[in-house]
């Protein structure tokens, strides 16, 4: 028998026994929390709550055996003197229940795996944890609460069987999880993050069994979330659980609805309950934790959301986006650190920060950003928040990623970036700016990349016209800002669409380049006599090169003629056409030639000649053909015979301004001051060019 393999701390049973009597009875008294509660208390009258353990742990025999009424009358009656405030911890209850949890995961080390023993089959026909639940939620003995949490939590850690599927087990975590985020800097604020995580993570583990903790406020919008189109195979999991899902059994005698329009109806369930107050459920309560003060603690509460919204269960992501506040809590909280950021922020120090981890941020300390600049805390809580919102998206349910992300540009890009990023002054731009490369930068995720890039550019794909009003205005305003007064809005706008093209986004590089050379205008249509023409006008030129004393002094004793500098033959054309590699080098040092010494500001500072930017615009341009396998873009240029005779060629607003920029090269100052960041500017013109 269990009660005879017991250890000597747990079993007091002299000789062995076919039937572990004594062990239920030790697991009846241990689930006893001592003397029943006062008249009108939740659970007064309640035989199981009244049992006495040393009554219980006094080894019984046949002649001396009493009935379970007259145990709960003389527990009763010994309780009547019991002090109701007296703490729980100054109890014998807390050491009861760690003895009871002994006994159960004891029991089932004994047994064949699946085998339920006696001692669990009593605490769930004798509802022991509802019981408990009931104590907790009352507060009797004072802290009863706190004992409780750790108990299921050990219990639903500990015990290897599933045993959420009994209604005598997730009815009582229910409860209990009401219980959970209802105070931030509560004394069972620990106690709640590891017991919700413990539920994330058997939920995780058994996803089907997120329907049990889904409230239903009215059973027909219930049935149409549960008619929605959901993952395959669903039936032949539930039978290989051995079990039906709930979902299943209201479902069933439904025909699926392939379309998902009903799904997204404006029929919505009500996330309020009576009276205006909001159910605390699962997820609210995990959003509640997610703002502990301690960091260890958010971080937890954090994992656990991250754990429900990878569930792969459709009628649960839809119940997350449709009925509770998931969506709209992380967009605003994103929205109010954002308003936290001083304007008067440095840009370079936010530039500094780089990709800020929210796992690593949860961890560290945050006692260093009060000797570091004014406004970092805000930014670090910022761009922590931030990252995990994107982790969120990209590893959530298509549909709670979505609705997520659709959130985040309502609530956070149009009503609070854009604001920003549309003032005038100089100071603030530079900071907006600043702020947008870090948004830019912590955006990985597919589904929030699409909003932020629709967000910043628009949704048109229509050739530009030269004149006509910005259908996007924001669009107009960042590209209007390369070519700013200011050299430092300059740099840090081109920088900005730097970071932008690198994405591996299709709408990025279509709305801002392709969109306009995709007509092929650009190829004018001329005759042969034209091209001959041209071909003697460029001779004409050589010659009068050639005869030039400048040009055939410098060139003296080099093996390229001066000729070949400015003019390739025709043999340097036809190899050039034939393996399809420009001779880069020889081209790019004809313009260096031309380029007097005192504004060749490449030189002042190591790796910054034009050979390393053609190896820097190889590497980009090939992470860009990488990227450009997904987009199913045509191989084959369009034929010029489709091409639109007579059109206008106009490159487009962005092109436009980084050309004027490059028009603008030697026009640069070599002041200290002013030549870096002209040069600069140059830089990143070519840059974001080559990118393009």
């Amino acid at each position: 028998s269990i009660g005879s393999a017991l250890p000597h701390s747990i079993s007091h049973s002299t000789s062995p026994s076919p039937f572990p009597s004594h062990s239920l009875r030790l697991l009846s008294a241990a689930a006893s929390p001592g003397p029943p509660p006062a008249a009108g208390c939740p659970g007064a009258g309640d035989g199981s709550v009244s049992l006495s353990l040393r009554q219980a742990e006094r080894p019984r025999t046949p002649g001396r055996e009493e009935g379970d009424v007259q145990q709960t009358e003389r527990a009763a009656a010994a309780g009547r003197g019991h002090d109701d405030t007296l703490p729980v911890k100054q109890t014998d209850i807390p050491w009861r229940l760690r003895q009871m949890l002994d006994i159960l995961v004891y029991e089932e080390k004994q047994l064949e795996r699946g085998e339920t023993g006696p001692c669990m089959e009593y605490l769930l026909q004798h509802k022991i944890l509802e019981t408990l639940c009931t104590l907790a939620k009352a507060g009797y003995p004072p802290g009863m609460k706190q004992q409780v949490l750790i108990l299921i939590t050990k219990l639903l850690g500990q015990i290897q069987q599933p045993l959420l599927p009994h209604i005598n087990v997730h009815r009582p975590v229910q409860k209990l999880i009401r219980l959970c985020g209802e105070d931030l800097g509560s004394k069972t604020e620990k106690e709640e993050v590891q017991f919700l995580t413990t539920v994330c993570a058997k939920l995780s583990q058994d996803p089907y069994l997120i329907n049990f903790f889904i409230e239903k406020k009215d059973s027909a919008d219930y049935r149409r979330l549960s008619s929605c189109p959901s993952e395959k195979n669903r039936v032949q999991r539930d039978q290989a659980f051995g079990t039906e899902s709930p979902r299943s059994s209201w479902s069933q005698g439904s025909q699926l609805d392939p379309s998902p329009t009903p799904c997204a109806s404006s029929t919505r369930l009500n996330p309020e309950g009576e009276g205006g107050q909001r159910d605390r459920t699962l997820l609210s309560a995990l959003l509640t934790l997610t703002a502990s003060e301690k960091p260890q603690f958010a971080l937890k509460a954090c994992e656990g959301l991250l754990l429900l919204a990878r569930l792969p269960e459709e009628v649960a992501a839809r119940y997350m986006v449709e009925s509770t506040a998931v969506c709209r809590t992380l967009s605003d909280r994103l929205s109010d650190l954002c308003k936290l950021i001083p304007d008067s922020i440095d840009p370079g120090q936010v530039e500094l920060l780089g990709r800020v981890n929210w796992r690593s941020h949860c961890a560290a300390s945050r006692v260093e950003d009060a000797d570091s600049f004014p406004g970092k805390g805000a930014a670090m809580s910022f761009f922590s928040w931030l990252d995990y919102c994107d982790q969120l998206v990209k590893e959530a349910h298509e549909v709670t990623a979505a609705a997520v992300a659709q959130e985040i540009r309502r609530r956070f890009f149009v009503k609070v970036l854009e604001p920003r990023l549309l003032q005038v002054s100089e100071a603030r731009i530079l900071s907006s700016t600043e702020l947008l490369m870090g948004v830019v930068t912590h955006v990985t995720s597919p589904c929030l990349l699409d909003e932020l890039v629709l967000f910043l550019l628009g949704e048109e794909r229509e050739g530009e016209v030269p004149g006509q009003p910005a259908c996007h205005p924001l669009r107009y305003q960042l590209i209007d800002r390369c070519n700013h007064l200011s050299d430092e809005i300059s740099m840090a706008t081109l920088r900005f669409f730097e970071q932008l093209l690198q994405k591996p986004q299709e709408h990025i590089i279509y709305n801002l380049v392709l969109r306009n050379l995709r007509g092929r205008c650009y190829i004018g249509n001329s005759t042969g006599q034209e091209d001959r023409a041209a071909e003697n006008e460029h001779l004409d030129e050589t010659d009068e090169l050639e005869e030039d004393p400048f040009f055939t002094d410098i060139y003296t004793g080099s093996r390229f003629p001066a000729s070949d500098w400015l003019v390739p033959p025709v043999a340097t054309q036809e190899a050039t056409k034939a393996d399809g590699k420009p001779e880069v080098n020889r081209i790019v040092n004809s313009f260096l030639c031309l380029v007097p010494d005192a504004v060749k500001t490449s030189d002042l500072v190591a790796g910054c000649g034009y050979d390393t930017y053609l190896v820097d615009a190889h590497r980009m341009f090939q992470g860009c053909c990488v990227n450009a396998r997904e987009w199913k873009w045509p191989l084959v240029p369009k034929h010029l015979e489709s091409c639109e005779p007579g059109g206008i060629f106009y490159e487009g607003d962005f092109l436009k301004v980084l050309f004027d920029r490059m028009a603008q090269i030697l026009q640069q100052v070599t002041c200290k001051q002013k030549g870096p960041i002209k040069s600069g500017i140059v830089d990143h013109c070519c840059f974001t060019i080559a990118i393009g």
